[in-house]
Order: C-alpha cells, then sequence, then structure tokens
C-alpha cells in the first residue's frame, strides 16, 4: 500500500530510429533477436505481430550481442502471443521530458465491457466478455509557458505524434502509458485557484507497469 505523493512525471519527446526484431521468443519474459543497440534499462516502443504488445513501451534488460530481453513481457500464452508472430520493430526513447507542478493526474478508462446475450430458453441474459474501454490519462499542471515540458507537450500534441507518459513512483515502481497526447495551453481562469493548463494521454494499448 502507498501513496502516490512525489511521483515524478515525464514524456517521451524523441525516439531513435526503428530497430528490427527478427524473432521473439515465447517465454515469461520474451528474448527478441535484433542488431542490439541497446543497453540495460533502456526504454523502447514495440511494434510488431503481436496485438497485446504493439504500441506498449516496455524497458530493456539482459542485453547481448545478438538480442536484448523485454522485461514482463510474458508470452508463453501462444493464443493470445502466436508463435513466430513476434517480429517487428522497436524505438528506444531518448529523450524524457520532466512535467513538473502537476496538480492532478486523472485515470478514466480500462475497465471491463460485456456484451448482453438475451437467450431464448430463459428470461435471464447472460454477459460475456467483450475487452476494455479505452484509457485516458490526464494531467492537470501549473500554468508556466516557459517551463520545458510546456514545449514539448505542445510540439507532440500539435504534430499528433505517439509519446509515452512515465511516472517514477517513490518506491522505485514505474507506470508506462503509450499513446497520443493532446495538450490545452489554454489555461484555467478561476479566481483564488493556480492557473493550469491540461495534457491528456489516450493510450493505445494497457499501461505497463514495473
Amino acid at each position: 500500500m502507498q501513496l502516490p505523493n512525489n511521483i515524478a512525471f515525464a514524456v517521451a519527446s524523441a525516439f531513435a530510429a526503428a530497430v528490427n526484431i527478427t524473432a521473439a521468443t515465447n517465454a515469461s519474459e520474451s528474448v527478441c533477436t535484433a542488431t542490439n543497440t541497446f543497453a540495460n534499462g533502456d526504454f523502447v516502443e514495440y511494434t510488431g505481430g503481436w496485438s497485446k504488445a504493439n504500441g506498449r513501451v516496455f524497458r530493456v534488460k539482459a542485453v547481448s550481442g545478438t538480442g536484448f530481453t523485454i522485461e514482463g513481457l510474458d508470452t508463453t500464452d501462444t493464443s493470445l502471443f502466436p508463435a513466430g508472430a513476434g517480429a517487428g520493430s522497436v524505438r528506444k526513447v531518448t529523450t524524457w521530458v520532466p512535467i513538473v507542478k502537476v496538480t492532478a493526474a486523472d485515470i478514466s478508462g480500462g475497465d471491463g465491457k460485456f456484451a448482453e446475450v438475451p437467450l431464448l430458453d430463459t428470461d435471464m441474459p447472460v454477459s460475456l466478455p467483450d475487452g476494455f474501454t479505452s484509457t485516458t490519462v490526464a494531467l492537470t499542471i501549473a500554468d508556466e509557458p516557459t517551463a520545458a515540458h510546456h514545449a514539448a507537450l505542445k510540439a507532440i500534441s500539435d504534430g499528433v505524434k505517439l509519446t509515452c507518459l512515465r511516472g517514477v513512483l517513490p518506491n522505485g515502481g514505474v507506470l508506462l502509458y503509450a499513446g497520443y497526447c493532446s495538450f490545452n495551453e489554454s489555461p484555467s481562469l478561476s479566481k483564488g485557484n493556480v492557473m493550469a493548463v491540461k495534457a491528456t494521454f489516450s493510450l493505445q494499448n494497457k499501461v505497463v507497469r514495473y
């Protein structure tokens, strides 16, 4: 049990060129074959044949001359991660810009969806799992137009670029939210309250936690 106090947010403002993955194993932590240019602890965005991993940002570990391990990506279930389908590419995050003076972080969505199915032989319909609702993370940030994060968020939003929001908790835990960012730089104007702007991240897949 912990409080979110002192969480440190940062946004990915730049990525390196994509590195091709020629193969990826089905394992408790998938091992990728690639011309490795990474170091342990790098963060990479995966694009490939595994839809459960596609568009998410992961941490790299156990690098070697021929590849690397994607930390925490359990691909042992071949019904979710078909064997031989993990080839694709990864992009390394090269620049993280700290987002300072966040006053609130509101997360919505990500809940399970269910389809109601009426049955002819009963008056009680059944509900079948139908995936999850889309997730958004909305940061309310004290308005400082000269801050580095302000320019970074504006550029990412205006360019409609895929990015990643990273949150580092006081205990070292990491939250990675990958998707599109929309940044409203028009500040709130409420008497007696600090002027604030809002950055909303629309996730393209599930959060990655470490």
